[in-house]
């Protein structure tokens, strides 16, 4: 695979998972934290009746605008993605306790993975999608969770749903629908064919 020296790609997060993804694509790129007030952000768009896949593009675009307007030589990637179960939002834990709420919460139900990807070059938006997996936890006893919760620790923090498919995760489960890029936070498949598209990879 060929990628072309320019424009400069970056990834406005620094989600490790993200970075992953990309990393084992071959891409080179940068990462570069985006300063976004993400609470404040999806709880307008809470407020005003938003769905959750308007809020999750909202969140990606919002990341990637905000390194492009200071690198507007580089292809920016913005990401974002929501946990949605019947009609509630989950945002990552902030505790274990809150992981472990948040999972009882979830066990035995399927849930949907919104995840929203912008590219930003010049000034503008110069592609965007959505993908939505959709998972369905199987029915665990506590005792199974707490000796989960207990192995991976505080990495599932790190995750809006409290788990991690590339780690434990799979065990939590009965179903997974959608490519596991998409799950892990970056729906790589269509993201490689825009970079062809845009000259970015050779086609």
């Amino acid at each position: 695979m060929i990628q072309a020296p320019d424009p400069p790609l970056i990834l406005a997060s620094q989600s490790s998972a993200r970075r992953a993804v990309l990393a084992a694509a071959g891409l080179a790129f940068a990462a570069e934290a985006a300063s976004v007030d993400e609470a404040a952000i999806k709880e307008g768009c809470r407020a005003e009746g938003i769905p959750a896949e308007d809020a999750a593009m909202l969140l990606a675009e919002a990341k990637a605008e905000r390194i492009a307007r200071r690198r507007p030589e580089a292809l920016v990637l913005g990401a974002d993605q929501m946990l949605v179960c019947e009609t509630r939002w989950f945002d990552k834990p902030a505790d274990m306790a809150a992981a472990r709420a948040q999972l009882l919460a979830l066990r035995g139900k399927p849930h949907v993975l919104v995840t929203a990807v912008v590219a930003w070059r010049g000034g503008q938006r110069v592609w965007q999608h959505l993908a939505r997996p959709r998972l369905t936890m199987r029915e665990f006893s506590e005792a199974f969770l707490d000796t989960y919760l207990a192995a991976e620790g505080e990495a599932v923090l790190g995750s809006v749903g409290a788990y991690r498919l590339e780690g434990l995760g799979p065990h939590l489960f009965r179903a997974v629908e959608g490519e596991h890029a998409a799950i892990l936070g970056l729906p790589l498949l269509p993201l490689l064919g825009f970079l062809r598209q845009h000259g970015v990879l050779l086609g």
